[in-house]
């Protein structure tokens, strides 16, 4: 079960129990790919008063970025989630005024939200609180607002998990000039067949569009998906897939430290091509993923939903996805729609080179971290100032400080461990009430 979303308590873990997860959206025949910190007697964990894990401030760090400059103005990053959310501008706005982030409203055109054919009315309803994907859209705008501050937000929304609304939303989000689109959920890859036409063959047309990179999260149940099979849209042709870590602080030069997550997706497709990038991958088709980004709800992140309790603490590869998008989007790599321009920088990422997702037969690349290529990270995770062109735009400010700009860098939260990017003061406080909670390594 959940706590319930209107309590005025805050859930936290008792002295001696460690922390659980549970999944958001799992209902339909499409689920998102997040997970939510719960006790383990399923109780949701969250605040009224102050964020508990990573906040922008620690993200930025951890990934090297320079929060107060984009290689092009105002880069547009579109996620796409299933079903209405109408309390997504107050929630982003909340989750944005706690780490000292400019605004980013519909009325400034910051952020614009339409349906799955790119309208602005009439928006999808809600969904049923058994299967709340407003949670991972908040994740989902939280996590391009941690990335890049400085980039316009666009939210479309499919009618629901069923159908074709998903698919067809990539198709608005591009005609609305995305730079770059998320998609933070997945379905089970059919099998081939002899049937005309092939199976994937039309989905495969929704994630074709040249110029825009489209990136897709690798799954959140270890190596195949638990044995369910790849995870589609993760496997597709036009998508770079991204994986999960688990990302804690160290005494090292970079200051963090990663390993794979042990239930970030990994896998060989059943028919899309093997690209030739793909050198070390022991799969016959495609294999995921490309490059990671934290994922282990473990070490989480810090999301604010009014509806699920106001700050919970989210992880899955649903949130290293919209992250990995707003780096590229950022650094002007918008464009880069395949896996090959990240092999081609491969130098210049943080190299993950332990962990395991699980027990694979057909190559340990594939369910085990290692140097260079793998399947649980791919090529690593980012160093997004080094994915910076030479020469870009230079900082882009925003007004408001006496000298002319305005702090992006999260500076509102602390820095203390994994629990770090809480709000100044509160977030202190919050901490040392939760040092009980210990992160599950699984």
């Amino acid at each position: 079960m959940s706590a319930d979303p209107g309590s005025d308590e805050d859930v936290t873990v008792p002295d001696g129990e460690e922390a659980d997860t549970a999944a958001v959206c799992s209902e339909g025949p499409i689920r998102c790919l997040s997970h939510i910190r719960t006790t383990k007697a399923g109780l949701r964990i969250h605040s009224l008063a102050a964020p508990m894990g990573f906040g922008p401030k620690d993200l930025q760090s951890a990934y090297n970025i320079n929060a107060a400059s984009t290689a092009t103005v105002k880069p547009t990053v579109a996620i796409v989630d299933a079903y209405g959310y109408t309390a997504i501008e107050s929630d982003l706005a909340a989750y944005r005024m706690q780490y000292g982030l400019p605004p980013c409203t519909i009325a400034s055109g910051c952020l614009k939200v339409v349906n799955q054919t790119g309208q602005t009315a009439p928006l999808p309803v809600n969904p049923p609180k058994t299967d709340d994907w407003t949670v991972e859209t908040a994740l989902d705008i939280d996590m391009v607002s941690a990335a890049c501050p400085l980039c316009n937000i666009l939210v479309v929304q499919a009618t629901d998990s069923a159908g074709d609304g998903l698919f067809l939303a990539q198709n608005a989000a591009a005609a609305l000039g995305a730079t770059v689109i998320s998609n933070s959920w997945g379905q089970v890859e059919p099998a081939p067949t002899t049937q005309v036409p092939a199976p994937l063959a039309t989905e495969e047309t929704y994630f074709a569009h040249p110029n825009i990179a489209i990136f897709a999260s690798s799954g959140d149940s270890g190596y195949n998906e638990g044995g369910m099979g790849p995870g589609y849209p993760a496997t597709s042709a036009h998508v770079i897939s991204v994986g999960g870590t688990n990302l804690v602080r160290d005494t090292s030069a970079r200051g963090w430290h990663e390993t794979a997550w042990t239930k970030g997706g990994s896998a060989c497709s059943l028919s899309i091509p093997k690209p030739t990038y793909q050198t070390l991958s022991p799969c016959k088709f495609k294999a995921t993923a490309d490059i990671a980004a934290v994922g282990d709800p473990a070490t989480g992140l810090a999301v604010y939903n009014a509806g699920a309790g106001g700050w919970i603490v989210i992880g899955g590869t649903s949130a290293s996805s919209p992250f990995i998008a707003a780096i590229f989007a950022a650094t002007g790599n918008g464009a880069q729609s395949s896996g090959a321009f990240i092999a081609s920088k491969a130098s210049t990422l943080y190299d993950v080179a332990t962990g395991t997702n699980g027990t694979c037969t057909a190559g340990a690349l594939l369910c085990n971290a290692a140097a260079g290529w793998d399947g649980p990270t791919g090529y690593g995770t980012p160093n997004a100032s080094a994915l910076m062109p030479v020469s870009g735009t230079g900082k882009v400010n925003s007004p408001g400080a006496d000298d002319g700009s305005q702090d992006v860098t999260g500076g509102c939260s602390t820095s203390g461990g994994g629990a770090g990017g809480g709000g100044a003061g509160g977030g202190v406080l919050l901490g040392l009430a939760l040092l009980g909670l210990r992160r599950r390594r699984s």
